[in-house]
């Protein structure tokens, strides 16, 4: 876009090559001559903000070392909705989850099903 601006081409000419809108095209223009190469990267705070805190799974951490018996992880979302009010499906937890977990400790397991403080070590992050 930036090449072709400086080649002379209207913002009408250049929102069509790249089957866009004008306005798209002027945004990306005045952001470059008003910051640079800083100016065309994406700004922070795009997307979903996160349901859910890093408190809320500490105190799921904390619930499996202390309580003795299992969650399989439909329980662990159904447990964190009703204490935490935080509405988090079982396979987004599992994947939340997963990524805390520490693959040295987990073993060879891809994801267990059972969370429980002897299956499964979490990292504290």
């Amino acid at each position: 876009m930036l090449k072709l601006n400086a080649q002379g081409l209207n913002v009408a000419e250049i929102a069509r090559r790249f089957d866009g809108h004008e306005q798209t095209v002027r945004a990306t223009i005045q952001r470059w001559s008003n910051k640079g190469l800083v100016g065309l990267w994406s700004d922070r705070g795009r997307g979903a903000k996160p349901k859910w805190k890093n408190e809320d799974l500490e105190d799921i951490e904390a619930c499996l070392i202390e309580e003795e018996r299992t969650y399989n992880i439909v329980q662990l979302a159904r447990k964190l909705q009703q204490e935490r009010a935080v509405n988090l499906s079982s396979d987004r937890l599992r994947r939340i989850l997963k990524k805390r977990c520490d693959p040295a400790l987990c073993g060879a397991v891809p994801y267990p099903k059972v969370y429980h403080l002897r299956s499964l070590s979490l990292r504290t992050a």
